[in-house]
């Protein structure tokens, strides 16, 4: 997912966030390796959404801010809406986009051919529910509520499970569908269940996390399940004091609830970046505004917060994801090469050939609960891509897009960057890494009118 995002008044408008002022930003005088572009007028801020008309662009609607325009726009400013539009539109089998945010979207520069329907429902809520163990909360969101926002509003009111995923772009919507997850955290380990319209049933379902097959970076919504997002329940904890009650008792006194409840410590730590920079060991517990603090410095070194003076973070956030081979090619790779084993995948029960497939016999399915007797291994595409070359600020000639100057493996537009510029340079970064490593790196957006 990218690294910025818009959130919306009361009235629908999008606006960008105030930036933290005690936390680190590149500033007005980011330093850009590629040189300086000045950022064309129509793309300095996004387009409100009172002012969407036939002449917008989805540059002016995506964080990488490219791409042309769209046969029409819809705007769906309630789950009913939402749901109405998309029931309209599948029965037209007409092409169209959903969008939310637009912080995991690039669009080719020709533009989207059919309409665009824009999330835009958002507001947050406590949902009783009596089956909760003692301490824990079920809060949910609307699919169009700014994801980065429900973060604040849970280390506000006191709530831990999501702080370690602050900063990441985007509406709570999408959070499911691409399973987000960052510094140790993941949406797997705090989905209670989702709300969607589904296509089939024609319905309004509830669907349980269980249900959605969520695994790295994916979920059941990218294997071809139809269905729209309308709303994502979480269930978190209520933040432990770390005086043994003593901030807890302070909630009836002079000082501010909602700051006192921030002080409340979080999940243990899982991830030792997040411990590097909290100076902390792995396990510990660390108050919440602390912790989503320091993974918007930490974000924001790298150029993953919004900064609209920033061009490293014009993009779509980290453009690949990190590939996940074999334990025996992962072997290939040198000594160096960062590897993570992960959980293997289902494996067949048996092994269908082409003779088998030319006579009719069907492909053999996975057997429940089997696993693969090889471990699988995640690969760092940022190591990969550096170390096949590719350097920060990296620039092809004439072109508008530019790797981040900050870390490998974001795709930034500079300022006047095209659809193709941003393409062109994905495909050079491939080729190289395939070329020295014999790795296919996969984009993580999902792309609209063009192939890498």
């Amino acid at each position: 997912m990218s690294e910025q995002s818009n959130s919306f008044d009361e009235a629908g408008k999008p606006e960008y966030r105030a930036y933290p002022e005690d936390i680190p930003s590149a500033g007005p005088a980011a330093m850009d390796l590629t040189g300086t572009v000045d950022i064309p007028g129509d793309l300095a801020i996004p387009v409100e959404t009172a002012a969407i008309g036939s002449d917008t662009k989805l540059a002016q609607l995506t964080t990488m801010r490219v791409g042309g325009g769209a046969e029409r726009f819809l705007i769906a400013e309630s789950a009913t809406q939402l749901a109405d539009h998309a029931r309209e539109l599948w029965e037209t089998d007409e092409p169209w986009l959903l969008l939310g945010g637009g912080s995991n979207t690039v669009v080719c520069d020709e533009g989207f051919p059919g309409t665009v329907l824009l999330v835009r429902n958002s507001g947050i809520e406590i949902i009783a529910d009596e089956t909760l163990p003692a301490g824990s909360v079920r809060v949910r969101a609307e699919a169009g509520q700014d994801w980065d926002e429900l973060v604040a509003w849970t280390v506000e009111n006191g709530y831990s499970g999501i702080e370690m995923l602050s900063g990441i772009p985007g509406l709570a919507g999408a959070a499911p569908v691409q399973n987000i997850g960052a510094y140790g955290g993941e949406l797997s380990q705090v989905l209670h269940s989702i709300t969607v319209y589904e296509r089939d049933s024609d319905s309004v379902r509830e669907l349980a996390a269980a249900e959605l097959e969520l695994s790295y970076r994916d979920s059941i919504f990218k294997h071809g399940y139809e269905a729209v997002v309308l709303a994502i329940d979480l269930v978190l904890q209520h933040g432990t004091p770390a005086d043994g009650g003593q901030a807890a008792a302070e909630l009836s006194g002079s000082a501010p609830e909602k700051q006192v409840k921030s002080e409340l410590l979080g999940q243990p730590i899982a991830y030792a970046q997040l411990a590097a920079a909290l100076d902390v060991k792995l396990g510990a517990r660390v108050p919440l505004q602390r912790v989503r603090n320091t993974v918007l410095s930490v974000r924001a070194e790298k150029g993953m917060v919004l900064n609209p003076a920033d061009h490293d973070s014009w993009s779509s956030g980290s453009f690949f994801t990190n590939p996940i081979v074999s334990a025996k090619f992962a072997r290939t790779l040198p000594f160096d090469a960062p590897q993570f084993p992960v959980d293997p995948d289902p494996a067949r029960d048996t092994v269908t050939t082409f003779e088998e497939l030319y006579n009719g016999v069907e492909i053999a399915l996975p057997t429940p609960g089997a696993q693969r007797t090889e471990p699988r291994i995640k690969l760092s595409a940022a190591w990969l891509i550096e170390h096949a070359g590719v350097r920060k600020g990296l620039r092809l000639g004439g072109s508008g897009a530019a790797i981040s100057s900050k870390h490998t493996l974001a795709i930034t537009n500079r300022g006047g960057a095209t659809a193709a510029d941003v393409a062109e340079l994905a495909r050079y970064v491939i080729n190289l890494v395939q070329t020295e490593f014999g790795v296919l790196l996969t984009p993580e957006p999902n792309l609209y009118g063009f192939e890498l």
